[in-house]
């Protein structure tokens, strides 16, 4: 298990990599212009939009010096700024990953894989 732990005075807690990309996975998927996660086919470089089942695998969450590092691959929706829809991401995962894990997040990458019309 991959995990990110932190020492308390009543023992050690792990938190699962799997556990944090699900949840900072919702978060931005209530984020104003994120369509999705996408998933990126290393063998065809095709990118699909993935649904809410597998929207962890959009998502890569390391530890370095004991701080989260999320990596968010997205499709935002067309027509909206992306320095805004990404600003907007950034300080909302933040905000509710630290206050929820207890962890401080040193850094999160976000890659635009695609533009999707909404209907």
């Amino acid at each position: 298990m991959k995990g990110s732990s932190m020492n308390t005075h009543m023992g050690n807690i792990v938190i699962d990599n799997e556990v944090i990309a699900q949840y900072a996975g919702s978060v931005a998927v209530e984020c104003f212009g994120i369509v999705g996660m996408a998933g990126v086919s290393m063998k065809d470089g095709l990118v699909k939009l993935l649904k809410k089942d597998s929207i962890t695998r959009g998502i890569n969450v390391s530890l370095d010096n004991n701080k989260l590092v999320l990596d968010f691959h997205v499709i935002v929706a067309y027509g909206v700024s992306i320095l805004a829809v990404t600003d907007n991401l950034i300080s909302n995962v933040k905000y509710k990953v630290e206050e929820f894990t207890g962890i401080e997040i040193k850094k999160i990458n976000i890659y635009v894989e695609g533009v999707r019309v909404i209907d």
